[in-house]
């Protein structure tokens, strides 16, 4: 259920809520929030709840460091960990200046203009995610290990799966905060484990994006265990990918996607720094189906760019999975690139190249020769986004900056 202000407010009075969190992430997507309690509620509406900003990761120094929260109240779910009497809520907030300027570093309201943008043009993009993690023995202390929590591999079952329990728990409780996985299993590195997700809207699908890894910290801490959501864990293992389904509508029927893709190919090296974000992030590139070169295909898990076969589906609403992001990028900028790209793509009337219909990780060089490869490290993905017009057009400064400097 989407909630109005002053349905919120009686939601809150009627319903034991004692704590409002008032969430939002920093430019590197990890999530951040201040409590309220309910007495704040109706001035955090009309007003924003100030903060402290300094130490927030890209949002600048201790000069004007103050900013303010703007809670989104459709964005209200309940935390079902926490007690039932004396309850605790959560909602997004968008963020701004002291005098209610735009602030420009919030990846948020970012990906809500690349969504506004693509309406002006009359296309509605629709996002899924698939996100892998690791599970983590604790040693006695509490403190994380490297000791994965079971031995397991690709969609095995209990008892050699000992996650199902723990999956389990991570979609019962989004179904308990409105979000609804569309499949579990476990994945192919020992104690890795796969959640997706159908696609939506793409603000609701970076928020329910941001949510996921929280609940499943969350979980994964209840149970004594460590959930790692890094590029790559374990040496010479799978690595964690953050596959990104992507589709688009138009109020006029016609083949969209081929240019979407088009748009992302021609522009997913300019984005890899916001994609793959840290030096680990490289070494999970171009090894157990992490891709390594500029390429589509359909079906085939060996491409930068797969279109998965329909199941249900009209032509029009077809999907196309980036499959290069790992779970370190943050949703708002991730998705945001993504259909801004997209939308390149679809305005200038971008031509697919020819599909891969090969396999990549075993093709000889010859044949690898005819690709473009993705940055091969972070120092490479830096120069590409700080050389890149189409960086330049769309983020701000200072969030380049950021990441650069990271």
């Amino acid at each position: 259920m989407t909630y109005t202000a002053e349905e919120t407010i009686q939601y809150v009075a009627e319903e034991d809520v004692k704590f409002i969190r008032l969430a939002f992430v920093d430019v590197f997507g990890t999530q951040k929030n201040i409590s309220i309690q309910p007495g704040e509620l109706e001035r955090a509406f009309k007003y924003g709840i100030g903060i402290d900003a300094s130490a927030i990761a890209g949002f600048g120094g201790v000069v004007h460091s103050d900013l303010f929260l703007h809670p989104d109240p459709s964005t209200l779910a309940i935390l079902p960990w926490r007690p039932e009497h004396g309850r605790v809520v959560r909602m997004f907030c968008t963020i701004t200046y002291p005098d209610g300027r735009e602030f420009l570093p919030d990846t948020r309201s970012l990906l809500k203009k690349a969504v506004e943008l693509a309406e002006e043009e009359g296309y509605s993009f629709y996002i899924g995610s698939e996100t892998e993690f690791y599970l983590f023995n604790r040693d006695e202390k509490g403190n994380p290990t490297d000791e994965p929590y079971d031995e397991a591999g690709y969609m095995d079952i209990a008892p050699a799966d000992k996650g199902e329990n723990v999956r389990r728990e991570i979609c019962l409780d989004l179904e308990r905060m409105g979000i609804i996985p569309e499949s579990s299993h476990h994945a192919e590195g020992p104690g890795q484990n796969e959640i997706d997700f159908k696609r939506a809207d793409p603000l609701k699908a970076a928020d329910d994006a941001v949510t996921f890894r929280s609940v499943v910290s969350t979980i994964a801490a209840r149970n004594g265990l460590y959930a790692d959501f890094s590029p790559k864990p374990l040496k010479n293992r799978a690595g964690n990918g953050f596959h990104i389904k992507v589709s688009v509508a138009h109020n006029e029927r016609g083949e969209l996607l081929p240019k979407v893709i088009a748009g992302i190919l021609n522009r997913v090296n300019d984005m890899t720094l916001f994609l793959n974000t840290v030096s680990e992030s490289y070494l999970r590139l171009g090894a157990n189906k992490a891709p390594k070169y500029v390429s589509w295909s359909g079906e085939n898990r060996s491409q930068l760019i797969r279109i998965p076969a329909p199941v249900g589906e009209s032509q029009d609403l077809r999907a196309a999975e980036l499959r290069s992001p790992d779970p370190m990028a943050n949703p708002y900028l991730a998705f945001a690139l993504i259909i801004l790209a997209g939308l390149e793509g679809l305005k200038s009337g971008a031509e697919l190249p020819m599909a891969a219909d090969i396999d990549l990780y075993s093709a000889d060089e010859e044949t690898l020769s005819g690709f473009k490869a993705l940055p091969h490290d972070l120092d490479e993905a830096i120069r590409a986004a700080r050389s890149s017009d189409f960086i330049k057009k769309y983020l701000p400064d200072q969030l380049l900056e950021s990441y650069i400097k990271r």
